[in-house]
């Protein structure tokens, strides 16, 4: 099992998982010429993947993925909210509607959903598994709730939103409502609520870790590598980070 980031941010968003010959495209926020480009980076092309699965309707996430999927006639999956509130949802090739609470198949990987707090109609993050090790996904969520937990507790991978500094963006340019937006209930993890939803966990299988979904006006890779390290004990330098332009290569879940 491997996994690699084509991007993590406010400007786009897309992971790919590998377990064989299966591999999944997690949301696809950039234009088809850019996600065939990226993909690229990691010695893929659009024919190798085996479709692609939405968090939420939010166009970093979303706003490449229908015109990709319809290009190279792949598989969506994601739940009814996120369908019904895309316009073009209606046109994917190959629809599949998930339940957020309910395990299903792709192929050789085993997806998880789990709903998360965020401000879109009905947004999941997801945990896949070989069988045998998992990696657990968690961006876009305002807090952490007990499930969120249980489903992350455990992996042997785990890629986590730290989104913002609490104080580089109190003290920051954005207005004060887009401030309220991104630190509030269904908003984005700062480094510090991440680091707590770490500690939480059982984090005894961990392999690697990930802080992802960083945002360029209000974090630094730094403080969200101190957040977490912190809390594992470990160097700060093995901390990964996805940043916007390179995501991260290709990590080997053994």
């Amino acid at each position: 099992m491997r996994f690699a980031s084509l991007g993590s941010g406010s400007r786009g968003n897309a992971l790919v998982v590998e377990v064989k010959q299966t591999r999944l495209l997690l949301d696809c926020g950039f234009g088809i010429r850019e996600t065939v480009a990226r993909l690229s980076r990691l010695n893929l092309q659009p024919e190798d993947l085996t479709g692609i699965l939405i968090t939420h309707e939010h166009t970093d996430h979303i706003g490449g993925a229908v015109r990709f999927a319809r290009r190279y006639e792949l598989p969506v999956w994601l739940t009814h909210g996120t369908f019904t509130n895309h316009p073009l949802a209606q046109t994917l090739p190959d629809i599949r509607l998930i339940d957020g609470h309910s395990v299903f198949q792709a192929d050789e990987i085993e997806v998880q959903p789990f709903p998360v707090p965020h401000d879109a109609r009905e947004p999941v993050q997801y945990a896949f598994s070989s069988g045998s090790k998992r990696l657990g996904v968690l961006t876009d969520t305002g807090g952490s709730t007990p499930h969120i937990e249980a489903i992350l507790s455990g992996c042997d991978a785990l890629v986590l939103e730290c989104n913002h500094d609490s104080d580089m963006l109190r003290d920051g340019s954005y207005p004060p409502m887009l401030k309220q937006r991104v630190a509030g209930r269904f908003g984005h993890l700062d480094n510090g609520m991440a680091a707590r939803l770490l500690a939480s966990l059982d984090n005894s299988k961990l392999q690697h870790l990930i802080a992802a979904h960083l945002s360029e006006k209000n974090n630094t890779p730094k403080l969200a590598r101190a957040a977490l390290s912190d809390v594992l004990n470990c160097e700060p330098e093995w901390i990964g980070v996805a940043d916007q332009l390179d995501g991260f290569g290709w990590r080997q879940i053994v």
